[in-house]
């Protein structure tokens, strides 16, 4: 069997010519589908609808932090007013760089086409530098409308800092190594912020029944968890109407709760706004410094802020903060530090004491749904989190529910669900109480707010192309900020710091080796591809019986027949008489248009009747249960064969406009009857050389005198009967391997391709219908 490697140096003949112009990459079929992207615009009613229902989803989070901030602030005795007044001036000051400032005018308008998070930064610096490490990109895939990048002048500096990024693989596999930290700590917050919510609002039970034991409050808070976390199949968009009211009525009861103990209690407390009190804080000594960790749970939800980006846009996101959101969070944290000020042994759940006695269950009640209403947030950003490490190959394979219609985003996960349950459970119950748990809390989100800074600094000079002043301003002040705030927690690694460390470390390691499994996977792929010309040299028949059947051929490759062809047609005397070559691949993109999803091409002479068909797919793209991949694949087989066979009549060349081509489709894709035969196709196979060379043409024995012959052909084939043909790659460590390279991946790697889901079961193959083809290769 005669294989080809990627790189042929010397040596390019005849036949590698043949090949090259047999397998042409999709460049005039991507050009057939694109259309023009055009931004939303949302009138100004819209906007403030949007505005307030992103109350219920994207802040929850950040404001139940009152409920927890001021006793892991101090959690020993306070000295004196003035320490009350320093810690709420690092609080209101905090409040403003980095949620105000550092997130909601700066790092939203870093989202890719309205979608947040750690993942959606990378897929903007993939796009704009080649730093995907598994190489499956082609330029095609840059005409899809969701795909935006922009081109640098050579002497730029964003042209200078490109070329460095992608100058070594070490710096690619720096970028990989800290998105997927990043993400394993926000996975760590999905865990920690049910708990630590829950837990605070359900302790408002010991102000009103003072004798209550801490085990009961902790019962209550796993009830009132598994309860959320069984209902999570139903998804969020049946009650996510109710998310805003509540949300918003616990902004309202905080802000003019604020507002009444600020006047009740001690005035004072106002002098917090002025700066000099941060700085008269930390003068205080070794005490103050440690408090940092509690202050930093201040702004935790930041980061969830930015994850939870998708459902709106970034100026209904930027009005509420600034008009609810952030006056109500500064009246709150002053009126309760007015509170304490006056009552300095009552820090414990200082929120509860400073109601009035009358609303103290309501308040109780509210502030246990905002708790709920947070977590959710949290959790389904968790199981967004864990698709996108899904679709770049950085996950194994789960399954992955939609619970929305209308929703893209609104997804559930069933494996991770219950995982995300019992270790949230086990922490509840584990730590028993509020302030191991806040430290737990504190490291994750600090964690993720540097992962992000330092993933903005390339987005700002490449993708928004920023004067360098202000990215190292950006950087200067962001760091002042969260440096502190780490070192701080870092001290408090052994009061529960540990844990979120402990789960980013396992989850780091699962998705590292799958990530390393992949890519060595598809690099096999790569390097035993089998050439074109051997293919032709086997003849229309292929060397075997064409028997009546579609064969799908499933590959990870968009170009090239890949090897597990010929490991199939050697130990098979048939095969069938219509093959297609499938590959499914996920692009550095939200989303993919539906029908921009397939490209589809011919594969050699008509008479073999072999074509290749790319699925593309967005990390945000989910397979539905009711999603026919077999006949959304068959249907864009048929436009091809009809849209070839027009375009071949309409010009011989390539010199018609993008309209034309639009008219062509569509012309092609509204015959409600694809089996009609209207025109006589071209019975000679042309392939334009993109190169400097001239134009190579091949006249081939014609396999069909008319399109709609072909068309009736595929149907046939298709009736009678379709064979999804999936390789069952396994990789083994060579004998020679270190202990940690054997162990990584004849253990761990095995186990997790044992336990996760197969592509079968993700494109919902029927079992009748598929065919495995195993082969093992070492590495």
């Amino acid at each position: 069997m005669e294989t080809v490697s990627t790189n042929e140096g010397s040596g390019k003949g005849a036949m590698w010519e043949l090949e090259r112009n047999l397998d042409q990459p999709m460049d005039a079929e991507a050009g057939r589908l694109r259309n023009m992207y055009r931004e939303k615009t949302y009138p100004t009613i819209l906007l403030l609808r949007l505005a307030f229902q992103s109350l219920g989803v994207v802040f929850g989070d950040l404001g139940t932090s009152p409920l927890y901030v001021f006793y892991n602030i101090f959690p020993q005795d306070i000295e004196d007013t003035e320490q009350v007044i320093g810690a709420l001036s690092l609080i209101i000051y905090s409040l403003t760089l980095i949620p105000l400032v550092k997130y909601v005018f700066i790092v939203l308008r870093a989202n890719d086409n309205g979608q947040g998070g750690t993942f959606a930064l990378y897929s903007l610096l993939c796009r704009h530098a080649k730093i995907n490490i598994i190489p499956n990109q082609h330029r095609t895939d840059e005409d899809l409308t969701t795909y935006s990048c922009q081109t640098y002048d050579e002497k730029s500096l964003a042209a200078k800092i490109k070329i460095w990024l992608e100058g070594h693989q070490f710096r690619k596999n720096v970028i990989l190594i800290l998105v997927l930290f990043g993400t394993c700590m926000a996975v760590g917050d999905g865990i920690l912020t049910p708990a630590i919510s829950v837990l605070s609002a359900t302790g408002g039970i010991q102000v009103e029944v003072p004798g209550m034991r801490n085990d009961v409050v902790v019962i209550v808070s796993v009830v009132i968890l598994i309860g959320l976390f069984s209902m999570q199949h139903y998804g969020t968009d049946k009650v996510s109407w109710l998310f805003a009211p509540i949300v918003f009525l616990w902004f309202i009861l905080i802000g003019v709760l604020g507002a009444v103990n600020i006047y009740k209690y001690d005035k004072s407390v106002l002098k917090a706004f002025n700066p000099i009190y941060v700085y008269r804080y930390f003068k205080r000594g070794k005490t103050s410094w440690a408090s940092l960790g509690g202050i930093m749970l201040s702004i935790t939800g930041t980061e969830a802020l930015f994850a939870d980006l998708s459902f709106f846009p970034v100026q209904a996101i930027q009005i509420a903060f600034t008009t609810v959101v952030f006056p109500c969070l500064l009246l709150q944290y002053t009126g309760q530090a007015a509170y304490i000020a006056t009552y300095k042994k009552k820090v414990i759940h200082s929120f509860y004491y400073s109601l009035p006695e009358s609303i103290l269950w309501p308040a109780f009640v509210i502030a246990t749904a905002a708790a709920i209403v947070s977590s959710q947030a949290t959790i389904s950003a968790t199981y967004s989190i864990i698709k996108q490490a899904l679709a770049v190959g950085c996950f194994p394979r789960v399954k992955i529910i939609h619970t929305s219609k209308k929703y893209l985003g609104q997804i559930y996960s069933p494996d991770i669900n219950w995982i995300l349950m019992i270790l949230c459970i086990a922490v509840t119950a584990g730590f028993k109480n509020q302030s191991q748990i806040a430290n737990a809390y504190g490291t994750a989100v600090i964690i993720v707010m540097l992962v992000t800074t330092f993933l903005m600094i390339p987005i700002m000079l490449l993708v928004w192309r920023s004067h360098w002043s202000l990215v190292v301003l950006f950087t200067v002040l962001s760091l002042a900020v969260e440096i502190p705030y780490l070192t701080a927690v870092m001290q408090k690694i052994d009061q529960g710091g540990w844990v979120p460390l402990v789960f980013a470390a396992a989850i780091l390691v699962i998705m590292y080796v799958w990530h390393y499994g992949t890519l060595k996977r598809y690099e096999f792929e790569m390097h035993s591809k089998v050439s074109m010309a051997w293919i032709l040299g086997l003849g229309p028949s292929l060397g075997l019986v064409r028997v009546p059947g579609m064969g799908l051929v499933y590959t990870e490759l968009a170009s090239g027949v890949p090897h597990i062809f010929s490991h199939f047609i050697t130990n098979l005397p048939a095969i069938h008489s219509t093959l297609v070559f499938v590959c499914v691949k996920y692009l550095p993109v939200y989303t993919v248009p539906p029908d921009e999803r397939f490209l589809v091409k011919r594969i050699g002479p008509k008479s073999f009747h072999m074509f290749r068909c790319v699925a593309r797919y967005g990390y945000k793209d989910v397979h539905r249960k009711d999603d026919d991949f077999e006949k959304m694949l068959f249907g864009s087989l048929l436009l091809f064969v009809r849209l070839e066979s027009m375009m071949e009549e309409y010009t011989d060349s390539d010199e018609y406009s993008a309209r034309d081509r639009q008219e062509l489709i569509h012309e092609a894709s509204s015959d409600a009857d694809l089996s009609y035969a209207s025109r006589d196709s071209i019975v000679q196979v042309r392939t334009p050389n993109h190169g400097s060379g001239g134009q190579m043409t091949m006249t081939m024995t014609p396999g069909f005198q008319t399109v709609g012959n072909e068309v009736a052909f595929l149907n046939s084939c298709r009736d009678a009967g379709v064979v999804h043909i999936l390789g069952n790659t396994v990789i083994r460590a060579r004998r020679d391997s270190g202990f940690v390279k054997k162990f990584a991946i004849d253990y761990l790697y095995a186990f997790l391709r044992k336990i996760c889901r197969e592509n079968s079961a993700i494109f919902n193959v029927p079992h009748e219908s598929l065919l495995n083809v195993g082969q093992v290769f070492y590495v």
